[in-house]
């Protein structure tokens, strides 16, 4: 018998699986699925799209346009929009409002700069921003990691309001980002590729993190369009000097993903409280309450 990890799959699959995703040419991969997601030939995107609500038993319920014939590609589906209303954000003022539908991968208290991946294995904030003298604001802060699986709502809304400062494209890994490689492979969410887009509050900074995963081909923002895929594939910043940055309210669309990842709030320390009820392992919402703003702050 294969030996067993406890709450997890056999440690021997495990490594088999995570041996599979390093072997896989990920980027040329990401460049395909890219490309056939967009195909508009109405046969070919019909079935790629009736094919993933049945492996994934998507709800399409609350799809703002029908499905399928109400999209172009199987990419305009992935990345559907929710009809109104389908989406309330805490309409407290002082509400931290969770960006992604998805679950909790972990939350909690960034300690010497280091947050939490999976039990017993943590990873550096400077490296998940790409900048030390901008991960030092958030040196004891917190943080909430949201795992975000294919069959999810994949547009990320901002979880308070904010200014951008500065975007940064930092190139990397494309590994699976679900909870069996989270806790087999160090580092995994600082060494995958990844965009962090910095803001600025009237109470201090925060920053959002989307991080890329097997098979996302794209990032998108809704202030630059489609970021990923870059070619060459080198790290590239983007400034916003005397607050010029598009300004985005509590709720309001930040970007998406194509075919799933996580999303990673960084907030500065004695800013937010976290709800006391927050679960590893939690079903999530976009809109949702995850903490509140620390007196005297306002969202």
């Amino acid at each position: 018998m294969y030996p067993l990890r406890q709450n997890g799959p056999p440690i021997l699959m495990t490594e088999l699986y995570i041996l599979l995703q390093r072997l896989l040419p990920a980027f040329a991969l990401g460049r395909f699925v890219h490309w056939l997601s967009r195909r508009r030939n109405p046969w070919l995107k019909n079935l790629l799209i009736r094919g993933f609500i049945r492996l994934y038993a998507v709800d399409t319920a609350e799809a703002e346009r029908s499905v399928p014939d109400g999209y172009a590609s199987f990419n305009d589906f992935f990345t559907r929009r929710l009809k109104t209303g389908a989406r309330p954000v805490d309409p407290a003022p002082e509400a931290l409002s969770c960006p992604a539908d998805g679950r909790i991968h972990a939350a909690g208290q960034i300690r010497d700069g280091q947050l939490l991946q999976a039990k017993g294995m943590y990873f550096e904030t400077a490296e998940l921003c790409g900048d030390p003298s901008l991960a030092a604001a958030y040196s004891e802060g917190s943080f909430v990691t949201v795992y975000l699986a294919p069959y999810n709502y994949h547009r990320v809304h901002a979880p308070l309001s904010g200014t951008l400062r500065s975007m940064q494209y930092l190139p990397g890994a494309r590994l699976a980002v679900n909870q069996t490689t989270a806790a087999a492979v160090p580092r995994l969410f600082s060494r995958n590729e990844r965009l962090a887009c910095h803001f600025d509050a009237d109470w201090g900074p925060f920053t959002v993190v989307l991080v890329g995963a097997l098979n996302v081909a794209s990032i998108s923002t809704a202030w630059a369009g489609e970021v990923l895929p870059l070619a060459p594939r080198h790290a590239r910043s983007w400034s916003y000097p005397d607050a010029s940055g598009p300004r985005l309210q509590r709720g309001d669309e930040l970007g998406h993903f194509n075919l799933g990842s996580t999303v990673i709030l960084l907030l500065p320390p004695d800013t937010i409280q976290l709800d006391a009820g927050l679960r590893d392992g939690e079903t999530v919402r976009v809109g949702q309450r995850l903490g509140r703003l620390a007196p005297p702050h306002l969202a």
